[in-house]
């Protein structure tokens, strides 16, 4: 039987994606099928960890923050990723997948701190982690947070769950001869302006030679093909 070619991997969400075809906050259905692609993966022994953004919620970018000051902004935003995170978690818990939600902002009656060898520990028991409120700095994205701490629990690779399966030449929406890449470098992608991730998360993962996989979480199955090994999404790396 074939086996997942990872050990330990960092899955980042877009809080867009719980949205499923709602205008805003979180589909049910979308979210329990999302945490049974999770469930699947992590059954096959692969530890896994999660970072959800929120922009299903609230984003400090976002056109409702216009006005505010940006750093309150991007503190309510992180407030909604702890409001997903919690709900990932608690969908887990409903298919039998044990969850511990870290937050990098102190909300201890709610959930726990973010403590590095605590969050190892969690993921060495089989348990999966879901990192909630970005990086606890106002300025820096979900995706920063990813790369962060995918370094830190030394992930063998950040896959980035998107609408979109793949890095395209160009927009697939917009292009109908748009192709999708299978693997290409950090430095391809710089020189070809294709939009990954954010420049600091980005980088981040290249001076890491922290590999990017992207994917499409809206396929059925693509999250356990990437683990398997299949030629699945993109990868991206050094």
């Amino acid at each position: 039987m074939a086996k997942p070619i990872y050990k330990r991997v960092l899955l980042k969400l877009s809080g867009e994606a719980l949205m499923g075809d709602d205008p805003y906050g979180i589909n049910r259905a979308t979210i329990d099928r999302m945490v049974n692609d999770v469930a699947e993966v992590a059954n096959l022994g692969v530890e896994l960890a999660i970072v959800i953004g929120g922009g299903n919620i609230f984003r400090g970018v976002a056109p409702g923050a216009q006005g505010m000051d940006r750093a309150t902004a991007d503190y309510m935003g992180m407030l909604a990723t702890v409001m997903n995170s919690l709900a990932l978690a608690d969908a887990m818990r409903h298919v039998g997948i044990t969850a511990r939600v870290m937050s990098a902002i102190s909300i201890e009656q709610i959930v726990e701190p973010y403590v590095r060898p605590k969050a190892l520990q969690y993921l060495e028991e089989g348990k999966v982690v879901v990192f909630a409120a970005g990086t606890g700095n106002p300025f820096f994205t979900t995706d920063t947070a990813a790369a962060l701490r995918g370094s830190e629990i030394s992930a063998e690779i950040v896959l980035k769950a998107t609408k979109v399966d793949g890095v395209y030449t160009a927009d697939p929406k917009k292009d109908p001869n748009a192709t999708r890449y299978s693997t290409i470098t950090f430095n391809e992608a710089i020189s070809k302006h294709l939009q990954v991730m954010d420049a600091t998360a980005f980088a981040l993962c290249r001076d890491q030679k922290l590999p990017i996989k992207v994917f499409s979480i809206i396929k059925p199955g693509a999250l356990k093909r990437v683990v398997m090994g299949e030629d699945e999404g993109t990868l991206v790396h050094v």
